[in-house]
């Protein structure tokens, strides 16, 4: 869906649940070691269970208490490390168009709302990205077991 509806300029990464936009690179060996630990076991339970006008864009809603707690654990854990961005209360979706004219956005949310039911989705993973001004670079995907 994102491929589809993302300008292809812009879409440099795959579809994702941002945790946290910026934490400091002194805590890439922290962050590593605490993601090994939370994925030794099953993946989260999650739902999608609505559609988010972006004004230019549009995301799809996500349900998920098992990961709300694991971010808040490291929203705790790096205290005093976070932006503003991400202390800010935490609204997990997937961005699936995003840069667009708000016509053709509120078009494809009227088309992703007709008979929409919430539904499962399959967390796979945490992974780390390191931002270099301009494209991103994957650093560490850890797969969750069971």
């Amino acid at each position: 869906m994102r491929r589809t509806h993302y300008p292809p300029e812009l879409n440099r990464v795959p579809a994702h649940l941002t945790l946290f936009h910026h934490l400091p690179p002194s805590l890439e060996k922290e962050l590593s070691r605490r993601i090994a630990t939370y994925t030794a076991f099953a993946a989260p339970k999650a739902r999608i269970v609505g559609v988010i006008d972006l004004g230019g864009g549009t995301a799809l809603r996500v349900e998920s208490e098992e990961l709300e707690d694991l971010r808040h654990d490291l929203a705790e854990a790096f205290r005093g490390l976070l932006t503003p961005q991400d202390n800010a209360p935490w609204r997990p979706h997937i961005t699936v168009q995003n840069k667009v004219e708000p016509k053709e956005a509120k078009r494809l949310q009227a088309q992703l709302r007709a008979g929409f039911g919430p539904r499962p989705l399959q967390i796979r993973g945490l992974a780390t990205w390191r931002y270099l001004g301009g494209p991103w670079e994957p650093a560490k995907t850890h797969v969750f077991r069971g």
